[in-house]
Order: structure tokens, then C-alpha cells, then sequence
């Protein structure tokens, strides 16, 4: 692997780790009882993780099609059918994000109800199967190079 793929790859996990960082601090949220009529600190917070989680979804199947092909991952074929799947799951879940985002007041039944969205527990579980690809990805070129 060169450096520029390590970097792409990089690059997603970033994405990825903010969308599930914004994704704990949601569940915390929805656990609080905020009334969403007053700006608080956990309030302000949430807005700004919920920022970065809609700009990471906006390149995160780009970026997955990015180190697949630069990577060469075989056989091609299951991951592009897999991304495009993520460009839906991604694309509508973000959808719910800037619903929730466009709202002045956000309460704890809100992100409660975000939370529960089918949309967003679609994205979750490919975010979680990306990762774990990947970690098989890096363990099984790390026992090819040892053997």
C-alpha cells in the first residue's frame, strides 16, 4: 500500500469515526430529557457533531469507491454493489440529519426519534461493516507480508 492510500483510507475512517461519534453523543442526548428550548452547552454540542457527521456523509461512498479502487480490493463486483447501497443508506439518512439540523430547537425526543430512524440505523450498520472490512483488509496484508 502507498502513501496516497493510506491516506484515502485514512480520510474514511475519519468520516467514519465522526458519524459514529455524533451517533453516541445522540444516544447521551436522547437520554438527557433537554426540552430543545434553550441553547445549552450539550445543544450547541450536538448541532456542531451533527455538522460534521453531515459533511462526512457527504463523500463517505466516494470515499469508500476511492480506496477499494485504489487498493484494487477483490472481487470488485460485491463492493460496488455494496456502495451503492451505502450512497442510498448515506444519502437518505443525511436527509433525517438536516431535517433534524433545520430545526431552531432541538430536544431529546427529537434526537430520540432521529435515533430511531431507519435510515439512520441502515447507515450505522454499513459504517460498521466498512469498518470491519477494512480491519480484515489491513489484518490479512499484514499476515500476507509476514508470510
Amino acid at each position: 500500500m502507498n502513501s496516497g492510500q493510506s491516506g484515502r483510507r485514512a480520510e474514511l475512517r475519519e468520516s467514519i469515526d465522526r458519524i459514529e461519534e455524533a451517533y453516541e453523543f445522540m444516544l447521551a442526548y436522547a437520554a438527557q430529557g433537554v426540552a430543545g428550548d434553550a441553547a445549552s452547552g450539550s445543544t450547541i454540542q450536538l448541532r456542531s457533531l451533527l455538522e460534521r457527521a453531515d459533511e462526512a456523509l457527504t463523500d463517505l461512498a466516494a470515499g469508500f469507491r476511492e480506496v477499494v479502487d485504489e487498493e484494487g480490493l477483490k472481487p470488485a463486483d460485491p463492493y460496488r454493489a455494496f456502495i451503492a447501497v451505502l450512497e442510498r443508506d448515506a444519502a437518505d439518512a443525511q436527509s433525517a440529519l438536516k431535517l433534524v439540523l433545520a430545526q431552531p430547537a432541538i430536544s431529546s425526543l427529537l434526537i430520540d426519534n432521529l435515533n430511531a430512524s431507519i435510515h439512520v440505523r441502515a447507515l450505522l450498520t454499513d459504517v460498521f461493516l466498512i469498518d470491519e472490512v477494512l480491519d480484515s483488509q489491513v489484518s490479512r496484508s499484514s499476515r500476507t507480508q509476514a508470510g
